[in-house]
């Protein structure tokens, strides 16, 4: 139910609440997923990212990040692709087979073992990403969920979940948002 809410006190209390759970993210969960992607460059490993929705957007994002700022300078450069940029075969899948397929059938194509699946989820529930996820996982991909509070199917099936604490969609995209630029800028900054 709505409420009357004076828009100073809302935007004080909503950044606060933003502050806390951003302070939250683990240091240790980041530097993991910062030390498989560093394996992921070294050994020129393909690194796919999806999500839907916000968290499709946070995906065009980090790959656009590791595939410039994070590979600039450097003799070998990042292979991601983001899985939610290929609009028409997205929605080729989507009409012909399957809306929970739209992601699986782009790693059919381009995945191997040992090349890195990295899915943005809030809810940790959304079919299409868990299909991905347990199609990696059986053939040979590392996978890596990052996603709120509980995490849903996401938190139970990703080898690597990192975890934002909240469930409010809004914390956790900005959180999302966060550690893909964590991720990105640390390989643009760091030898």
């Amino acid at each position: 139910m709505r409420r009357k809410i004076d828009p100073a006190a809302y935007v004080h209390a909503y950044r606060e609440r933003s502050l806390d759970i951003l302070s939250r993210i683990s240091t240790t969960a980041v530097a993991q997923l910062i030390e498989i992607l560093a394996v992921a460059l070294r050994e020129q490993r393909h690194v796919f990212v999806c999500g839907n929705g916000g968290s499709a957007a946070t995906a065009s994002h980090f790959a656009a990040g590791l595939g410039k700022e994070g590979s600039r300078g450097r003799d070998k450069k990042f292979r991601v692709l983001s899985l939610t940029d290929n609009v028409p075969w997205i929605t080729s899948l989507a009409n012909d087979a399957d809306y929970s397929a739209i992601f699986v059938q782009q790693l059919e194509n381009f995945a191997t073992v040992d090349d890195v699946l990295i899915v943005f989820s809030v809810s940790g529930n959304s079919p299409n990403v868990i299909r991905a996820v347990e199609w990696a996982n059986d053939n040979g991909l590392l996978t890596v969920g990052i996603t709120g509070r509980p995490g849903g199917r996401l938190a139970e099936i990703a080898l690597y979940p990192v975890f934002v604490e909240s469930s409010h969609m809004g914390h956790v995209e900005e959180a999302h948002f966060l550690i893909q630029h964590l991720l990105s800028y640390y390989f643009e900054e760091a030898e």
